[in-house]
């Protein structure tokens, strides 16, 4: 009886399961309003919530927590079935990660992606093509800014009706914060971006800038930052096969137009997306990065459309080059450590242009009917085509040798944090050691003069390199670089590159001098130091006769001589960052 009553249950909860599955509408607003509207966040994920229940292809995960108090969720596609986050990580499939509403005004791929996974469950053709691989979506990742909804804030926008705000819970812009990870949002990505390890990430966006025939645009991360195999496969692969399967589908598309306050005429570079960004990020991981970026002009329902067509693209590609792409990520760290060095600045190369037929409008500079001056004007009554250069190539401006490991005194813990954030493996020291390193104190600096997502960045860091023997503490952190973030390392740890933790104003107290001397005192033992160092003296009279600044200044001249002394305190300027070679 026990067991023909269990045996009713099971077929009851299955076919509501199955009652469920045919009765839910999963038809979207974007359809129903003729693509022009776009749901609130409590209705994108009451929607995967719904698909979860209806299919078992499609699991919804919350991972983490953000700065708006709600969690971040990951949706995840697997034709086997429900995939819980140790399958994600055991899984050997082909890997892609969809981040949707970074800036949640910036809709399109929110409705792309719930199209596009609707449509692949609902379809069994397309299940058995996507079989070997976990398609992972993050629906809503600025839901703090998803929630602050308007209809407004998108001066330049054609469409939706409405929508949300560009800064997220706290006004962070969250494309500037993955490298310093100052919100919980920037925390939760990385534990999602680790767990799915993805070979291909896409951050779905819109543009802003000039105006032009297109309704879509891609910005594939930098190839030569990329570098190597990974960087070369990128550039002359991945790049034309989508631009091919897209205009096999009648939609043109161009390398992002990075042209602001003028026409692109002339032709423009690529973006340079540094870590802060988030295909700039996810590339030091060895994960092949696209954004895209559609038309603020074009109607949403045609940006949401061409999306929604890049996203299958995209995955096709994969699909067809998995194990290309897993064997160039596998060897991707060897290829970067048997360089010896890493560059760490770029700039563009003039030389080598990629030219191609570019879609625009006439573009002139009238009148203007408000203000007193003159505007710029795109005429849509005279579309051209025009072989315009794509500087899409960069040159290496400075590099740094590869150190077979970093230390990191124990006390700086909000790196240490990030390190532990990003899975970074490191060990610590077991007891108080003696070691000779390299060590980096700051040459010379400058600083923006208004706070940029909450940091005075700093830019043109230049360092003065030694050799020192370094009392550590049980303790203190040792990072051998011979690990799959090597890149991140080497973007952070190392001053001078351009979104490094001490530009980002991680190591800001060192820069600040904790003590000094008072003059009238410090004469006295300045004169004895003097007689008591022939060499020093002689530098300093030296100095005195060829820098007339110096000579004219009595305090910078005592102030020289105090750092020469053993008073001088050894933290000044001192990144604490050491290397072994």
């Amino acid at each position: 009886m026990k067991k023909l009553t269990l045996l009713l249950l099971i077929l009851i909860i299955s076919c509501q399961k199955t009652e469920k599955k045919k009765t839910t509408d999963f038809t979207t607003l974007f359809e129903t309003s003729n693509g022009t509207e776009t749901p609130t966040y409590p209705e994108v994920i009451s929607y995967y919530k719904d698909l979860a229940d209806a299919y078992s292809e499609i699991s919804l995960h919350e991972i983490g927590t953000t700065d708006s108090g709600n969690p971040l969720h990951l949706v995840v596609f697997n034709a086997d079935g429900k995939t819980d986050v140790q399958n994600i990580k055991a899984s050997t499939k082909n890997r892609i990660l969809i981040n949707n509403g970074i800036h949640p005004g910036e809709s399109d791929g929110i409705d792309a992606s719930m199209l596009f996974l609707r449509d692949i469950v609902q379809n069994d053709s397309l299940k058995k093509v996507y079989k070997n691989t976990l398609i992972c979506v993050i629906p809503v990742y600025n839901i703090g800014g998803a929630l602050n909804r308007n209809s407004h804030t998108r001066a330049n926008q054609n469409g939706p009706k409405e929508y949300g705000f560009r800064g997220n819970a706290r006004n962070f812009d969250l494309n500037r914060d993955f490298i310093k990870q100052d919100t919980k949002n920037a925390a939760s990505f990385a534990e999602i971006f680790h767990t799915v390890n993805p070979d291909v990430f896409i951050d779905n966006h819109v543009s802003n800038g000039a105006d032009y025939q297109y309704a879509i645009t891609h910005l594939f991360t930098q190839h030569n930052k990329l570098g190597g195999k990974l960087g070369e496969f990128l550039e002359q692969e991945m790049r034309p096969s989508i631009e091919k399967s897209l205009a096999n589908k009648g939609i043109p598309i161009t390398p992002y137009v990075n042209v602001w306050g003028t026409t692109p005429d002339e032709g423009w570079s690529q973006f340079m997306d540094s870590p802060r960004y988030s295909t700039g990020y996810t590339t030091l991981f060895n994960t092949l990065g696209l954004m895209v970026e559609t038309h603020m002009l074009k109607p949403y329902k045609t940006r949401v459309e061409q999306t929604y067509e890049l996203l299958f693209s995209a995955i096709d590609f994969t699909e067809k080059n998995s194990a290309k792409i897993k064997e160039l990520r596998t060897h991707a760290v060897d290829e970067i450590l048997q360089k010896q060095t890493y560059p760490i600045a770029y700039k563009v190369s003039k030389e080598n242009p990629s030219p191609f037929t570019f879609k625009g409008f006439e573009g002139s500079y009238i009148d203007s009917k408000v203000t007193n001056g003159k505007r710029l004007f795109y005429d849509r009554s005279k579309p051209f085509e025009k072989e315009v250069n794509y500087y899409n190539n960069f040159t290496v401006t400075k590099e740094v040798n590869i150190p077979k490991a970093y230390i990191i005194p124990d006390g700086w813990h909000n790196v240490i944090e990030r390190l532990e954030n990003n899975r970074i493996e490191f060990t610590r020291f077991k007891k108080d050691t003696t070691i000779t390193v390299e060590v980096n104190h700051i040459a010379h600096f400058e600083t923006v003069q208004m706070p940029f997502e909450r940091h005075y960045l700093h830019y043109n860091t230049e360092v003065k390199k030694s050799t020192k023997n370094i009392d550590l503490k049980k303790g203190d952190v040792f990072i051998p670089t011979n690990q799959i973030g090597v890149r991140y390392l080497l973007e952070t740890l190392e001053p001078e590159a351009v979104d490094s933790f001490f530009n980002w104003n991680f190591f800001d107290t060192v820069l600040q001098q904790k003590e000094g001397f008072s003059a009238y005192v410090f004469e006295d033992k300045a004169e004895e130091f003097l007689q008591q160092n022939p060499e020093v003296k002689k530098t300093f009279d030296e100095k005195l006769k060829t820098d007339s600044e110096f000579a004219n200044n009595p305090r910078a001249q005592l102030y020289w001589i105090y750092q020469q002394t053993e008073h001088y305190e050894k933290a000044h300027m001192l990144v604490p960052v050491y290397k072994l070679f």
